[in-house]
């Protein structure tokens, strides 16, 4: 499998994964729906191409009311059988009950770190192993491919752009946490 810097130039034909390189995949995310929203794709990514992913995020943004984590959180039956009903998402049982159960574990994180930010600045840096002990433990459906991309698609791991790619200057302006 190709680095993506290098699949993008590859194929410079796939509008989808060159608009994600080039304005998103490893630039510092600083709103709760923002990084909520990279969560859920993420966790919804996994067995699937990202591709797949990109293709449908517009339909995840509306499914997920903007992915505003107290209104995901106060879902409840109804929310989940509209979810599991809905073909414009990954309508997997595991994966919706995972959107709805981690903005209320954001939520919980709230009260001590004020933020799911204020929860990740907190915890930097660490290891990708520590990074996935800990995903692991305060939310749901996160294995070690999910939180490495989610932690490198938000600037909190290095690695989401080699350093001959025009968009690595770009993102490390911005001092993404990794950087230190």
């Amino acid at each position: 499998m190709l680095p993506y810097c290098e699949y993008v130039r590859a194929h410079p034909e796939d509008a989808y994964n060159k608009a994600y390189h080039d304005r998103e995949y490893g630039f510092p995310l600083n709103d709760d729906a923002a990084l909520f929203e990279r969560l859920v794709l993420e966790i919804n990514q996994a067995g699937l191409s990202w591709l797949t992913i990109l293709k449908k995020k517009d339909n995840f943004r509306r499914a997920y009311d903007g992915f505003d984590v107290d209104v995901v959180a106060a879902y409840g039956e109804a929310e989940r059988t509209r979810l599991l009903s809905e073909a414009g998402i990954i309508r997997n049982r595991l994966k919706v009950k995972a959107a709805i159960e981690n903005a209320r574990r954001i939520q919980s994180l709230r009260g001590e770190y004020g933020s799911f930010k204020g929860w990740l600045d907190a915890h930097h840096p660490r290891s990708l192993e520590e990074w996935t002990r800990l995903f692991k433990q305060t939310f749901f459906f996160t294995g070690g491919e999910i939180v490495k991309e989610f932690l490198m698609s938000t600037g909190y791991l290095p690695g989401a752009h080699d350093a001959g790619c025009p968009v690595y200057a770009r993102v490390t302006a911005l001092g993404p946490p990794w950087m230190g």
